[in-house]
């Protein structure tokens, strides 16, 4: 028993390390917010891990009328961000060497403000963290949900 209290407080102590080298503490006059997962600091792109957005140029149909989404995604999150603090925990890089992280914004997560005011989407082939948030999101016909759409992933292969 005596090992198994040293190895969990070993785990713990590794955990906490992690933590705080992962952590990026930013301003917010230094973000640009690029669309609506990814901003960029300092030159460095940030990625949100786990949801997908709509991309700029794409469109969702409301009572017959086309809506640019992904704009209105990208405005959601300049919005939410304005003038607060935004700190990030890096989750390491993807495949074109963004930087993926899980950011916030008054201690309250943006991809899941996101996801769960119906303008992006728990990204499923990565994480099932916000499958919860986008349920809310349907259930409740939430923004893009209100609206007929694609994917962002389907409508990135066809544009």
């Amino acid at each position: 028993m005596y090992l198994s209290k040293r190895k969990a407080i070993l785990v713990i102590s590794i955990s906490i390390l992690v933590f705080f080298f992962t952590y990026t503490d930013i301003k917010s006059q230094d973000i640009k917010i690029t669309d609506g997962d990814t901003i960029k600091v300092n030159g460095e792109k940030i990625r949100f891990s786990g949801i997908d957005t709509p991309e700029l140029k794409q469109t969702c149909i409301k009572q017959g009328v086309r809506k640019p989404c992904g704009i209105t995604a990208k405005q959601i999150l300049i919005d939410k961000i304005a003038d607060n603090k935004v700190t990030c925990v890096n989750e390491g890089k993807d495949q074109y060497k963004r930087t993926l992280a899980e950011c916030f914004v008054n201690n309250e997560s943006l991809s899941s403000y996101l996801v769960r005011s119906g303008y992006a989407f728990a990204y499923r082939r990565y994480s099932k963290k916000f499958v919860p948030d986008e349920d809310y999101a349907k259930f409740n016909k939430l923004g893009m949900w209100s609206m007929e759409f694609e994917y962002p992933w389907n409508w990135r292969k066809k544009n």
